[in-house]
């Protein structure tokens, strides 16, 4: 497995390359735009000049001249007509690169505000699965297998101990036969003390 804080923040950067990508991609779609409304702009002015001049032509009387200068205003107000689609286009896609960048920027916002976490979250998954693989292979479950075969082996040895300690103890509290060889011991040692004592006050005497 890589490295998951390399790979974090790698991804990050590519996040914000992205961002830079789209920021470009916005501020020509904005230029555009703008440039697109000058131009309408400019279209929408000399309709209105043309229209001016017409008005002028016809006070003075000249009516071939004004329908010339209505004939130009007309082809304007056409590139106008035009530029209200291309702008209304423009205008759109530059709404919709603008969302795209808030989203960019929330998101980026939202990975280094997370890297720590995620990183750190990466290195107990990858512990967790190393300890998961030791207690799954042959080798870790034969060592705690055997350990525990070898602590029950010592219990059975104990209780084996207990048994005899046990069974020793009622032998020698139950047999009759020691205890009167006991008593007859005792008995020729008081004999032999009577014994003794006697021919002491003998000679004595």
């Amino acid at each position: 497995m890589e490295d998951p804080e390399k790979m974090v923040k790698q991804m990050i950067i590519e996040m914000e390359e992205a961002l830079v990508k789209a920021t470009s991609g916005l501020a020509k779609a904005m230029a555009n735009e703008q440039s697109l409304r000058k131009q309408q702009t400019l279209a929408m002015t000399q309709a209105k000049q043309w229209e001016d001049k017409a008005a002028l032509a016809l006070r003075a009387g000249n009516a071939d001249l004004a329908k010339q200068a209505l004939s130009k205003k007309m082809i304007y107000d056409g590139q106008a007509k035009q530029y209200d689609a291309m702008v209304a286009q423009a205008s759109g896609t530059t709404t919709q690169l603008r969302g795209q960048l808030d989203s960019l920027k929330t998101k980026l916002d939202e990975a280094r505000m997370k890297q720590a976490t995620l990183v750190a979250r990466a290195q107990a998954a990858k512990t967790q699965k190393e300890f998961s693989t030791v207690l799954g292979t042959n080798v870790g479950q034969g060592a705690f297998a055997k350990f525990d075969k070898m602590e029950k082996k010592i219990e059975g040895m104990e209780a084996e101990a207990q048994a005899f300690s046990e069974l020793s103890g009622e032998a020698a509290a139950d047999d009759p036969f020691r205890d009167m060889e006991k008593d007859m011991q005792l008995e020729a040692e008081m004999a032999k003390l009577m014994e003794k004592m006697n021919a002491g006050g003998g000679a004595g005497a």
